[in-house]
């Protein structure tokens, strides 16, 4: 079952938050190069990127251990699908 993998159930985190920050980090520098074709929605773009990373950061801090990682793995998984979606959003804001 895919629930039943050892990084959903006895990591500490750490790994998530680092490599969450570095997929956020590489999202939201995507997002900021659209600034030449739509600085308001490139930056809404990329705060909303940071507003799902600061998500993984209080689910660490704040959730206990059962279902801390699965809620973790959810925002990691948002922040590529939210700059897709946002970069078709800019795409179609083009034309």
């Amino acid at each position: 079952m895919v629930r039943n993998q050892p990084a959903l159930r006895t990591s500490s985190g750490r790994v998530w938050l680092i490599t969450g920050a570095i997929l956020g980090a590489i999202c939201a520098a995507v997002l900021l190069l659209q600034l030449r074709n739509s600085v308001t929605l490139a930056v809404l773009g990329a705060v909303v990127v940071a507003v799902l990373y600061v998500g993984i950061v209080l689910v660490r801090i704040f959730l206990p251990q059962p279902p801390r990682l699965v809620v973790i793995a959810c925002f990691f998984a948002a922040i590529p699908v939210w700059t897709i979606i946002w970069l078709i959003v800019i795409i179609a804001h083009l034309a």
